[in-house]
C-alpha cells in the first residue's frame, strides 16, 4: 500500500515542472500514548475551556483567537479574518536558488519530508532535476505554502528521490552567543589534548540508528505490560555519581592507562577487531521485536 502524501503540488524550476508529493519522513505513531482519566471512575476526561474571570465553560463556537496588547486587553481575530490574511497556496514548490549542500547551518533545519514524483510522466522531469543537482553536488531552496504558512524548503537528492526539509525562520533561531557567552576561552594542549584525541580514536565508529534504544519508551512498555499482568516492576538503580577531582588523572583513567604514561601506541590497538555490523545491531533488533502491550494505556 502506497503511503499517503501530506501535500501534493508541483516542483518548478524555470520552465520545468512536475507533479510531486511530500511524505512524512518521521513519525511518532509507534510511541506509547496515554489518555488522562479519572482516578475515581476510570473514565477518560475531556478538556474544558473556562472563562478565567467567571469560571464558566465557554462553548467551542464562542472561542476565538486573541492577541494580547496589554494587561488583560486583547484584539479579537475572527477565523475568517485570519484565513483572509494567510497567503493562498498555489501548490508550487518554486526553486529560486541552488546552494552548496554544506552551506546550510544545521540549526535552521526544521522537519524532514520525502519528496517524490506522483506519476510516471512527472518521474522523467523529476529525475532530470534530481540528477542535475546530484552531479553538481548542490541543494535547492524553494518556497511554498505548507499547512497555511509560507515556508522555505531545502531540497537535497536522497536515494531515489529527495529530502525536503522545512527551514526555521531567522527570527526563530536564537543567537549562539546568548548560550555560549559564559563559556571561557580556554586553550587545551599537551598531554591533555593527546589523551582526549586518543579516547576519541578508541571510540570511533559509524552511524547505526538501529543501535539506538529509546529507553524511556522501553521502560514504559515494560511498565504497562507488568501492570496488565499484575506484576511489580523493580525501580532501576541510579548510576553511581563520579567525582572528578583531577581532570588529567580522569583523562588518563579514561584512556585505560591507570594514571600512568600516555596514550597507547597505534600498534597496541591493531589487533582489536570491531564487532560486525550485524552483531552491533542485534540487540536493537531484539528490542524492536519485543511484543508491545495489546491495548493502549489509559
Amino acid at each position: 500500500m502506497s503511503p499517503r502524501a501530506n501535500w501534493k503540488g508541483f516542483l518548478k524550476i524555470a520552465e520545468l515542472s512536475c507533479a510531486v508529493g511530500l511524505y512524512s519522513a518521521v513519525s511518532q505513531s509507534e510511541r506509547v500514548s496515554f489518555h488522562t482519566v479519572s482516578r475515581k471512575s476510570g473514565h477518560r476526561l475531556n478538556r474544558l475551556f473556562v472563562d478565567e474571570e467567571t469560571g464558566e465553560p465557554v462553548e467551542r463556537d464562542q472561542q476565538v483567537k486573541g492577541y494580547e496588547t496589554g494587561n488583560g486587553d486583547y484584539i479579537v481575530l475572527e477565523p475568517e479574518e485570519i484565513a483572509a490574511a494567510v497567503p493562498e497556496s498555489d501548490k508550487t514548490l518554486d526553486i529560486s536558488t541552488f546552494i552548496p549542500c554544506n552551506e546550510i547551518d544545521l540549526v535552521y533545519l526544521d522537519r524532514p519530508y520525502y519528496l517524490a514524483p506522483t506519476d510516471d510522466v512527472a518521474a522523467k522531469v523529476f529525475a532530470l532535476i534530481r540528477a542535475g543537482m546530484e552531479s553538481k553536488k548542490v541543494a535547492a531552496l524553494a518556497r511554498t505554502v505548507l499547512f497555511r504558512r509560507v515556508r522555505t524548503v531545502l531540497l537535497r537528492p536522497y536515494k531515489a528521490g529527495m529530502i525536503a526539509t522545512t527551514l526555521n525562520f531567522d527570527y526563530e533561531v536564537r543567537a549562539a552567543a546568548d548560550a555560549f557567552s559564559h563559556v571561557p576561552a580556554l586553550k587545551v594542549k599537551g598531554e591533555m589534548l593527546d589523551l582526549a584525541k586518543h579516547i576519541i580514536a578508541t571510540k570511533a565508529g559509524s552511524f547505526d540508528p538501529t543501535a539506538f534504544e529509546d529507553r524511556y519508551e522501553a521502560a514504559v512498555v515494560d511498565l504497562v505490560r507488568a501492570k496488565l499482568e499484575g506484576r511489580k516492576i523493580a525501580r532501576p538503580k541510579a548510576p553511581a555519581k563520579s567525582n572528578v577531582v583531577n581532570l588529567l588523572e580522569a583523562l588518563r583513567a579514561s584512556a585505560g592507562e591507570g594514571g600512568k604514561g600516555g596514550p597507547k601506541k597505534a600498534s597496541d590497538t591493531k589487533g582489536a577487531k570491531k564487532a560486525p555490523a550485524k552483531a552491533r545491531s542485534a540487540a536493537a533488533e531484539e528490542t524492536k521485536a519485543k511484543p508491545r502491550p495489546t491495548r493502549k494505556a489509559s
